[in-house]
């Protein structure tokens, strides 16, 4: 094999050793993991769910870092640039200080055909390990019980809100999935569950195998009013908190879910009450309904799927009035578009479809179809265009500096209009 000089000459390696994007089992990368003698000496903090994995992940870490911890950080997918999957510290990582683990992960795997998420996350599991950490956030790529995360044992499991997607893997209802999500709970570690109906499966497999489970309205609980919110979990209770810095009434739920783990091992990772007032208050997470500053306004949000969508709706409605909201959209094919379409479409004036660079996604002629052919749509302006940036610039062309545009669909649409650097809008061009 030729040398591989940069980060990028390892991804590429990484796309063609297998067939597959997508190949659950963690026979393989348990093998690899076990060659490359992967372990954790610090607590281990591991987070699934459909929805609100990643601010989960940013809270947990912001209040860990305010607490005086060396924090580490996996999520997925990135925005921009890959090294954004991985923070040390609260920095992103250097393409540099991954390379010797791309090339510890290629001894170690001996001919083994990982799939790109494979190969990349133990690379990064390796860094990670090797980094002197006070506590490891992990973030699931699909599912938990097959993913290649759950190759790391878990010393405190949080499943955030369960809902349908990638049901071609996970299953077909919140039963199966639920069930898939579970198996990152280990026995006799707190297992710290934040969907306020989780699926019957969970508990029970949480329950069957002697996890310390944690459920909302149980075993912890929030209150709020428009000030403040107040939290209260096994004796323990934070008042006349902040609101996070992460918009969105979602977040609250997220928010008591991180709070329930740091409490729960408090025993190991003690975090005074000002580290969580700090941290709450000073987290950031790019794409998650991100609104950026100028005329017109500008939000950015990931959501891809109906569930995720829904919220965006309910936010986008508690943000005031705005005369016209565009809506800019590339998504997934095996997503199911018909029903993020319809939930937002009582929302948008003017439809902006997109192509993705990547063949999973549907071509914007596929997303205006499949907006024509909804049965209820109003007949507002519609346009496709080959690229998120291309997108963006069209709505701004047509927008009135009171008007608001919305990015959202995928992580590669709100990632496409990052990449072009817009810290902001102005009136009729792009900063």
């Amino acid at each position: 094999m030729r040398p591989m000089d940069s980060l990028q000459d390892w991804l590429a390696h990484c796309e063609r050793l297998h067939p597959k994007t997508i190949d659950m089992g963690l026979v393989r990368v348990l093998e690899v993991r076990d060659r490359l003698g992967l372990a954790f000496t610090c607590p281990v903090i591991t987070v699934a769910g459909t929805n609100g994995k990643g601010s989960t992940c940013a809270m947990l870490e912001a209040i860990a870092l305010q607490a005086g911890y060396r924090t580490g950080v996996y999520t997925s997918p990135h925005l921009v640039h890959f090294e954004e999957r991985c923070r040390i510290g609260g920095d992103i990582v250097a393409a540099a200080d991954l390379l010797p683990h791309f090339a510890r992960v290629e001894e170690a795997r001996q001919g083994a055909t990982l799939t790109y998420f494979e190969f990349t996350t133990l690379a990064i599991l390796s860094l990670m390990a090797a980094s002197s950490l006070d506590v490891a956030i992990l973030e699931v790529g699909l599912g938990g019980r097959l993913d290649a995360v759950n190759a790391i044992d878990t010393d405190c499991a949080v499943i955030t809100s369960i809902d349908l997607d990638h049901m071609d893997y996970l299953g077909p209802d919140r039963e199966s999935i639920g069930r898939e999500k579970a198996g990152i709970v280990r026995a006799g570690k707190p297992a710290i569950v934040s969907d306020p109906v989780p699926p019957a499966s969970l508990v029970a497999h949480a329950e069957a195998i002697g996890a310390d489970l944690w459920l909302l309205g149980r075993d912890f609980n929030f209150s709020g009013d428009k000030q403040q919110w107040s939290w209260a979990g096994r004796g323990r209770r934070y008042a006349g908190l902040a609101y996070p810095a992460l918009r969105g009434a979602n977040q609250l739920l997220n928010a008591a879910g991180v709070l329930a783990a740091l409490d729960a091992l408090r025993q190991r990772l003690p975090v005074p009450a000002q580290a969580i007032r700090n941290g709450l208050a000073m987290v950031e997470l790019p794409g998650r309904f991100q609104i950026v500053p100028g005329q017109p306004t500008l939000v950015l949000d990931v959501a891809h799927n109906p569930h995720a969508v829904a919220t965006l709706a309910a936010n986008l409605d508690a943000m005031g009035f705005f005369p016209r909201t565009h809506a800019v959209c590339g998504a997934m094919a095996d997503k199911d578009v018909g029903q993020m379409l319809a939930k937002l479409g009582p929302l948008v004036d003017h439809w902006y479809f997109t192509d993705l660079p990547t063949p999973r996604a549907a071509t914007a002629q596929d997303l205006l179809q499949r907006w024509q052919s909804l049965p209820a749509q109003r007949a507002v302006p519609t346009s496709t265009h080959a690229g998120p940036e291309e997108a963006l610039r069209a709505a701004v062309a047509a927008a009135d500096p009171a008007d608001r545009i919305l990015v959202f669909g995928s992580f590669f649409t709100v990632g496409g209009v990052l990449q072009q650097g817009v810290p902001r809008l102005q009136a009729k061009h792009l900063a």
